[in-house]
């Protein structure tokens, strides 16, 4: 390309950047008065809030005490034996990233995305989850930590650790690909049929982006969708199920979670 774009010219995957995450917790906590506390080792992003409210709603949650971001409040609760943190309506690739970036400073090791999705390739009616192994960069922030390409894949020993994991619980979980908008209400007839015809499932707003962060950074992330809709093309969409889809959103993170364990438990009798 001769004339690249700004978001494609002049990057240096390489170079580290003047702005740290860590600098940047380090004086919120001053102004803030705050300690110095680690998050739990797998926390959640929760783009709708739905999980975190219903939480928050049953008495479940506690804040963070050393969560020391300007935008968001962490939340930790205790589910299948597991702790976790959470963050709620961490919406859109830029925003994902930045509390990616601040998170596994802050003690994080394991990040769960769960988002809610539009159906493309339709898998059965909605709802149901699929864990995206590879996200069509069709959004800004992962041009600035990885050079171009079409897509970005999770880590796949990560995703086959999770969908062993799921062998025989029963869950209708489906493995694929994503696109990553940073436009949803652009999601023309044209692009879903490009979609389409490439076999990618679901459209969302985060995981090219927190794929692109993870494999930059070398973090371990992973993304699902939770299909709910159809664009709302017909009445009657966006339902999730019950508690707003909490539930079952909570027994696919916890599942996850102990995939995540066997393989850093893996990891560690290898080293």
């Amino acid at each position: 390309m001769p004339n690249p774009p700004p978001i494609l010219a002049g990057k240096d995957f390489t170079a580290p950047s003047v702005f740290e995450p860590a600098n940047l917790l380090r004086e919120a906590r001053r102004q803030k008065n705050l300690p110095s506390a680690a998050v739990p080792e797998i926390c959640l992003l929760d783009p709708d809030g739905d999980i975190v409210r219903t939480l928050i709603k049953a008495g479940r949650t506690r804040r963070s005490a050393g969560w020391a971001c300007y935008h968001t409040e962490l939340y930790e609760f205790e589910h299948g034996g597991e702790r976790f943190g959470i963050i709620g309506c961490a919406v859109g690739a830029s925003f994902a990233v930045l509390l990616a970036e601040q998170l596994f400073v802050s003690g994080c090791r394991f990040l769960v995305s769960m988002t809610s999705a539009g159906q493309i390739v339709e898998q059965r009616p909605p709802p149901y989850f699929i864990l995206i192994d590879r996200a069509l960069r069709d959004e800004g922030t992962s041009y600035h930590y990885l050079p171009p390409s079409d897509f970005v894949a999770a880590e796949e020993m990560l995703v086959e650790a999770v969908m062993s994991a799921f062998a025989g619980t029963g869950l209708p979980i489906y493995r694929g690909a994503s696109w990553t908008t940073d436009a949803p209400f652009r999601e023309t007839a044209a692009a879903i049929e490009r979609c389409r015809a490439r076999n990618i499932l679901a459209v969302e707003m985060e995981a090219a982006a927190l794929y692109a962060f993870a494999r930059m950074r070398r973090n371990r992330v992973l993304c699902f969708a939770h299909v709910t809709n159809q664009m709302a093309v017909i009445e009657g969409d966006f339902e999730k199920g019950e508690a707003d889809g909490s539930a079952a959103g909570l027994t696919v993170i916890a599942t996850a979670a102990r995939g995540w364990s066997r393989l850093a438990k893996d990891d560690g009798n290898a080293a």
